[in-house]
């Protein structure tokens, strides 16, 4: 009976696969502000190792190391103890931000110091630890 009633409905009016004529008009048409120059973005590799750099410093922890690093160059045990964390737990995580770039190390004796790769790191940190704290920031009070 089903078959029955669904092949004695009236037939639906089939849609234009092409869209309206206005859908079809190119973007930049639509615009209705002057045209403006646009910035250039940079290479393919640059933009790939920037969103690497971000997905690093996407996770808390990494980025309160981060954040400690910032004041001054730190051994890796310290930073374990201040975090009260395993060795290496730490150590994965400073082995993340190396890779991304955002830290550099060196060996002294037994020990391995980690610290802020550049000016440029630190001040993204700084600066989006900044952002955070603004009071019109609607993640400010988060928890």
């Amino acid at each position: 009976m089903k078959a029955d009633a669904r092949r004695d409905r009236p037939e639906r009016p089939k849609r234009a696969a092409t869209g309206s004529a206005r859908s079809s008009k190119r973007a930049t048409d639509r615009h209705e502000h002057p045209p403006r120059r646009l910035p250039c973005l940079p290479p393919e590799p640059q933009i790939r190792s920037a969103a690497a750099m971000f997905q690093a410093l996407g996770d808390p922890e990494r980025l309160r190391l981060m954040i400690r690093l910032s004041e001054q160059e730190i051994c890796v045990s310290e930073l374990a103890e201040l975090a009260q964390e395993q060795l290496t737990t730490v150590s994965a995580r400073l082995k993340s931000l190396y890779a991304a770039r955002l830290v550099k190390r060196r060996r002294q004796a037994k020990h391995v110091f980690y610290s802020i790769a550049d000016d440029h790191v630190l001040q993204m940190i700084r600066g989006a630890v900044a952002h955070a704290a603004e009071p019109n920031s609607p993640h400010a009070h988060a928890h």
